[in-house]
């Protein structure tokens, strides 16, 4: 049976949408912006500050469901400049060390909010 999740800790949805779906053992995220759950305002600072502050929100998210970041399977990565991409990947490795998930990323014309970076995971529990 499919399960919405929806936790304090990390930025509530900004339309019809939930913050993921919980179905059997997986989990599913919709795309995380670097949003401060507070404030639901954009983090302040580059993209790097922008990376970090969605993958705490995910990691968050994820804890709040029962799951880690050592338990995602696939990310996939929305940036608004390519080459930006190697400073993404500096903080991204820091929360993913080993064991790193499947990952596609793509460059885009504009994110929500003027965002510079959104992911997206599937996890399981």
């Amino acid at each position: 049976m499919k399960e919405i999740i929806n936790t304090n800790n990390a930025p509530a949805a900004i339309g019809p949408y939930s913050q993921a779906t919980k179905l059997g053992n997986l989990i599913y995220t919709s795309g995380m912006l670097p949003l401060v759950p507070a404030s639901m305002q954009i983090v302040e600072g580059d993209v790097q500050a922008q990376t970090t502050q969605v993958l705490e929100n995910l990691k968050a998210l994820l804890e709040d469901a029962g799951s880690s970041l050592d338990k995602v399977i696939k990310t996939t990565v929305f940036i608004k400049d390519m080459n930006e991409f190697p400073r993404i990947n500096e903080i991204y490795s820091k929360y993913f060390t080993s064991n790193q998930p499947s990952r596609s990323c793509v460059e885009v014309a504009r994110l929500p909010k003027d965002a510079l970076v959104e992911i997206e995971l599937i996890a399981y529990i």
